[in-house]
């Protein structure tokens, strides 16, 4: 299928969200920006470098459209410069350096800024139109649309020092050139939320679910994230010190935001709003990027309460951007956040059942979900049990807006290594369950039968991430700067 624009979650009802539960304050992605061409030609031809220095100027400009904080280290000339603009950048932290080859320059130049920076990088080339006035055009004039001319050399020389290598080429204005360069400044944004993610993970594994189980040290080595492990005990120390004053007001704001159902009590609905106050401040005192928990519990003590009790305050904090999931689910957690990075949503996901009429996989979750990818104002149910778990109260119910939608997991293999696995397909309308649970009507245009062997056989486990909005593409690049495999069904 083919991506669609990088707009995700519907406009009004994102901005209803922004204002009712204000984003949680996150590190911006960073972007290094050099640009550089070959010092000797300066003399021969004095109207160059003041043309590419013009091109590198309007790169600039857009690249700081683009919801990032750029670096722009200037112009090189030769390898000195060229070490002297790699230290800039190792100094920065960089999400994503971009390397803008404006005419033609030594690979000697450049290799140092991959090498010392310990980032990703890609390298453009955007010559000033779409062609050359060949008539006109002398030695000086053809230099500035020569940025073409080492990009295979650069190729080469990355792939004998082992750095993946990534190339835009294009002309300065030429648009389809600039959403390329966006989509790797997309994935930009998913390496920079999970380089510096502290992911909390509260309570113990679901019993017999081996697919869930994940090395924490392997978050930290395949992406340099934080896992805090946190006990039941660090919520229930703050539930006790929510004040009645702060539930009511935590349940005013739940009235704006979910429709309340008439089978909800009002002791479970004002016990999932002191939880909610409770995990605001979990999520605050360990500066928590996700979280992801499970706790059995046992004959309505209080830690069972607190493991029922957590679906409200758990799909407030993912709306406001801090990705929660269920049944100790770490690695769907990270492709939550991975989708919420990109602005689209992430709402925790598995199969349901099949409709081999309609010819569509029925997918959902109950606990907490992204409100952000609901096609009506959510719904506050109230169960009498949870299913295959302990506990009862409020469950959120939705079914996520119609049109394009990503699903976007976590696999692993038998070495231990990390993936992305997506999917793309479409919501499309029909029957749905009324059970306290997201649900949704996926389309993947095969029979729903064969997707799920394909989608099976990935090693993605049965949960994932559901992101409005089709970014194969976007996640594909951002698992090349992550340095892991990407698979598609």
């Amino acid at each position: 299928m083919a991506t669609t624009e990088p707009a995700t979650v519907t406009a009004d009802r994102a901005a209803t969200l922004r204002e009712l539960l204000p984003p949680a304050p996150r590190r911006r992605t960073r972007i290094g920006l050099v640009a550089g061409g070959l010092g000797t030609y300066w003399p021969q031809f004095p109207g160059l470098l003041p043309q590419l220095r013009e091109s590198a100027a309007y790169v600039t400009d857009r690249l700081r459209q683009m919801d990032a904080d750029v670096t722009d280290v200037g112009f090189i000339s030769d390898a000195r410069e060229g070490a002297v603009a790699a230290e800039e950048l190792r100094r920065a932290d960089c999400d994503l350096i971009v390397l803008f080859l404006t005419t033609y320059l030594t690979s000697s130049m450049v290799l140092p800024i991959a090498q010392r920076s310990h980032t990703p990088v890609l390298v453009i080339d955007l010559q000033p139109s779409e062609r050359m006035d060949h008539a006109s055009f002398d030695t000086g004039a053809w230099l500035a649309y020569c940025g073409q001319c080492p990009v295979p050399e650069v190729g080469n020389v990355f792939r004998r020092a082992g750095i993946p290598f990534r190339s835009v080429s294009g002309w300065l204005r030429q648009e389809s050139a600039w959403r390329r360069i966006e989509q790797w400044v997309r994935a930009a944004h998913v390496r920079a939320a999970l380089r510096h993610a502290r992911h909390g993970l509260m309570g113990h594994l679901y019993p017999g679910m081996l697919d869930v189980s994940t090395d924490l040290t392997l978050l930290a080595t395949t992406f340099g994230s934080h896992v805090e492990v946190l006990e039941f005990d660090d919520l229930r120390h703050r539930v006790e010190q929510v004040t009645e004053a702060e539930t009511r007001d935590r349940m005013a704001l739940a009235r704006q935001v979910f429709t309340l159902d008439g089978s909800v009590a009002d002791e479970d609905f004002a016990w999932g709003a002191t939880v909610s106050v409770a995990l605001d401040r979990l999520v605050e005192d360990f500066g928590l990027d996700a979280l992801a928990y499970y706790h059995r519990g046992l004959d309505g003590e209080l830690h069972e309460r607190l493991g029922a009790g957590m679906i409200l305050g758990a799909s407030l904090l993912t709306a406001r951007g801090v990705p929660a999931a269920g049944e100790y689910e770490l690695r769907t957690s990270v492709a939550q956040l991975a989708s919420q990075s990109i602005g689209a949503g992430g709402s925790f996901t598995e199969i349901q059942a099949l409709d081999f009429e309609d010819g569509v996989v029925e997918m959902g979750h109950d606990g907490p979900a992204h409100l952000a990818v609901s096609a009506r104002d959510p719904l506050l149910r109230g169960l009498g049990v949870y299913h295959g778990k302990r506990g009862f109260g409020v469950s959120v119910e939705f079914d996520v807006q119609h049109g394009p939608v990503t699903l976007l997991g976590l696999g692993q293999d038998a070495d231990g290594a990390l993936s992305f696995v997506t999917s793309e397909g479409t919501v499309v309308p029909g029957p749905l369950l009324e059970i306290g649970n997201t649900t949704s009507r996926v389309d993947f245009g095969r029979d729903p039968g064969e997707w799920v062997d394909a989608w099976s056989a990935t090693g993605v486990g049965h949960h994932w991430s559901l992101a409005v909005g089709h970014h194969t593409a976007d996640f594909r690049a951002a698992a090349s700067l992550l340095g892991i495999d990407h698979r598609e069904v």
